[in-house]
């Protein structure tokens, strides 16, 4: 019971501090959503990006094994996700916002300080939950906006409105620049680190906006099995792929524990830009958010245990 306190008091608190001044903010001045959204996309998240892929030391070998644990992953929670939506009866756009609240899970402003809690500032355990953020990044806004554009404009279209985004630019700067240790001056590092220092709050604020539009009706099934799917059954999918391949130690509990955080912010906050159901992903967000207090829980235990 302390440490569940503890999880709600450190964690889940300070989360819904922000979601509820967005809330009241939306109510209050009726805010314009996809502005938010823009903000988020064009603005911060780009900087944010490129901060963290420059500034991360990434050793290769433990990098390649937890690609290969991710890859594996997603592709599992894909598959899954496809054939409940399938068997749901969604329509096809709502299927990409289903498997994409399906597959992109908090790994930012839920998953480090989960880390940080559990491994009490182990950077051993931090390099790796911050090279998952950084695929988790990777994933959301490259394959993320593809998947709710081709939903829309079309394959070919999407990928070319996706060689416009920021994001593309700022990951591939950030990965090169880190690479060839190349400096940067502080007329750019210094405003680079403010933008990113605004992602997760800006995130939140605008989550609470949307949650402040949601029209909340009945049969939510489509919300629940989401939310089935990304909190029970993702970690021990994750738990699987970890026996299955032999991780141990440290890098298999760090691993266990990041699969099991819930819905990324930003899946409702790309939903939101592209207008594919974003209530509907507003909605998965904040009730994973809600119920991964107990669920992110029983996985700590559980990965105290096993490992």
């Amino acid at each position: 019971m302390t440490e569940l306190f503890t999880i709600l008091k450190d964690i889940i608190l300070p989360i819904f501090v922000i979601m509820g001044i967005g809330f009241l903010l939306q109510k209050k001045f009726n805010l314009h959503v996809p502005t938010l959204a823009k903000l988020n996309i064009y603005f911060v998240v780009p900087g944010f990006i490129f901060v963290k892929l420059y500034s991360t030391v990434f050793s290769a070998n433990l990098f390649m094994k937890i690609l290969f644990f991710f890859l594996l992953y997603v592709a599992v929670l894909y598959i899954l996700s496809v054939i409940v939506a399938k068997w749901m009866g969604l329509d096809n756009r709502k299927k990409v916002t289903f498997s994409n609240s399906v597959m992109f899970f908090n790994s930012g402003n839920y998953g480090v300080p989960v880390n940080d809690l559990v491994f009490k500032s182990d950077p051993f355990a931090m390099s790796i939950q911050v090279i998952v953020l950084t695929l988790q990044n990777i994933f959301v806004f490259s394959y993320g906006i593809f998947s709710l554009q081709s939903a829309n404009t079309g394959k070919l279209k999407a990928l070319l409105g996706y060689f416009k985004m920021p994001v593309l630019y700022a990951m591939l700067a950030g990965i090169l620049l880190n690479v060839f240790q190349v400096p940067i001056p502080n007329v750019i590092w210094i405003p680079a680190n403010y933008i990113a220092d605004a992602m997760i709050s800006l995130a939140l604020l605008t989550l609470g906006a949307q949650v402040a539009n949601i029209q909340f009706k009945s049969g939510l099934s489509s919300v629940y099995s989401s939310m089935v799917i990304r909190l029970l059954i993702g970690p021990m999918i994750a738990l699987g792929i970890i026996y299955i391949f032999g991780v141990e130690g440290i890098t298999a509990q760090a691993l266990l524990i990041a699969s099991a955080m819930p819905t990324s912010v930003n899946s409702a906050v790309i939903a939101q830009e592209y207008n594919n159901h974003p209530d509907f992903a507003a909605q998965i967000v904040l009730f994973s958010t809600i119920a991964s207090a107990f669920t992110v829980t029983l996985v700590i235990l559980l990965g105290r245990i096993l490992f």
